[in-house]
């Protein structure tokens, strides 16, 4: 293993299109579960100028049966996406909630679909569709979480606050970040180069000689000092370098600047590419998609490993095959950093949880309208509002030290 290196993750915030798309899909997943803890979702959504559309495939008692909507179903709809582009902050000439367009095709879930995933006679649910889930943890941060990823989130959940609270008025919802870390023995020990780019009200730019000095240099400073909120003193040194967008002018941002897709951002999502991805999206999907399900709890299981003082880092992969309730494998790496055999992981952890999409959704109560608020700024290491999300709960840890500490 390199123990002395260079490291790099980014962040979106909540106003970057694809981020919005991602928002919107889970926001009518929690409409859709609070009315039917059974729902079937796959809810994919398309942002652009003035327009979102929503596709995909539904089956919701209350709101989609037997191939017709439920009355004031679709209002109801609409009014959620609407909202949503409201919370985040859009009253712009090229996105306002109030005013884009608005199209649904959403429809049934295909039959056939629903034989294989189905739970019928002896037959146990099964996952819901094939493919593979990783889950990550390590002890760089409290959050137990990679620290260049974790740092990235944060400046931009900072920000958006200090905007929408009024106290940087001179921001707009669209925003990027990137944090470089130096490691050293593995240990992240000093930023080289942290990017911000955030769209921004008109004149807060300065760039080859255009624009308001006075104006960026305002935005400049209060980018920089959040940075410095939010990492270790320690880190920002002399050797630190600041892009604060390094492209000059940005006024014209979110779905007017760009389209947005859900899912598009999946590294954002997970571990900043610290570990490996299957490759599946999360919003938008109910929990018998077991690329959202098996991926919680992959992360569940890879949090308490490491919560238990057995590795410093720990990487989970499981597969399944679609309409099969057990999963087809069950990977552990522990990079060299375990006190235990991660073979003896392997044979423990499928005792200690059931790991059929039932056995998941069961053990961490995915059946909830629980998913808008990790559809930005990262679904791990972060806290529901007023309590973890159940995947990133310690409580496997007594049991894991008992077997195996």
């Amino acid at each position: 293993m390199r123990g002395d290196f260079l490291f790099t993750s980014e962040s979106v915030s909540e106003g970057h299109p694809d981020k919005v798309a991602d928002q919107i899909s889970d926001a009518i997943v929690d409409l859709f579960l609070a009315k039917d803890p059974e729902a079937r979702i796959a809810c994919e959504t398309l942002t652009t100028t003035q327009l979102v559309v929503l596709a995909g495939e539904i089956r919701c008692k209350g709101v989609y049966e037997n191939g017709a909507w439920a009355a004031g179903a679709e209002a109801e709809i609409e009014a959620t996406v609407r909202n949503v582009v409201k919370r985040i902050g859009y009253e712009q000439d090229g996105f306002h909630w109030e005013k884009f367009e608005f199209i649904n095709r959403l429809h049934g879930q295909s039959a056939h679909i629903a034989q294989g995933v189905d739970a019928s006679g002896n037959k146990d649910e099964g996952a819901g569709d094939q493919g593979i889930m990783f889950g990550y943890a390590s002890n760089e941060t409290p959050d137990l979480m990679p620290a260049t990823l974790d740092y990235s989130h944060k400046i931009l959940e900072r920000m958006a606050a200090d905007r929408k609270s009024g106290a940087a008025p001179f921001l707009e919802p669209d925003a990027k970040s990137q944090v470089t870390l130096r490691y050293d023995n593995e240990v992240p020990v000093e930023a080289t180069a942290i990017v911000v780019s955030t769209q921004h009200a008109p004149g807060y730019y300065f760039h080859d000689g255009e624009g308001d000095e006075a104006k960026y240099a305002e935005l400049r400073d209060y980018v920089k000092g959040v940075i410095a909120s939010v990492m270790p003193a320690a880190m920002l040194t002399a050797n630190t370098v600041y892009h604060i967008n390094p492209t000059g002018r940005f006024e014209i941002g979110g779905p007017d600047g760009d389209a947005g897709l859900t899912g598009r951002k999946i590294i954002v999502d997970t571990y900043g590419g610290a570990s490996p991805h299957g490759g599946g999206a999360f919003s938008g999907k109910d929990p018998t998609k077991v690329d959202r399900s098996a991926a919680y709890i992959t992360r569940y299981l890879a949090r308490n490993v490491v919560a238990a003082g057995l590795a410093r880092r720990c990487t989970i992969q499981i597969a399944y095959a679609i309409g099969v309730a057990e999963p087809l494998s069950l990977y552990v790496d522990l990079h060299g950093t375990g006190t235990v055999e991660p073979g003896a992981l392997e044979a423990l952890l499928p005792k200690l949880v059931s790991l059929t999409p039932r056995g998941i959704r069961t053990h961490l109560g995915l059946n909830k309208p629980i998913y808008g608020g990790a559809a930005a700024y990262g679904h791990f290491g972060r806290k529901a509002e007023g309590d973890f999300f159940p995947w990133e709960r310690d409580d496997l840890v007594p049991a894991l030290k008992a077997a195996l500490g």
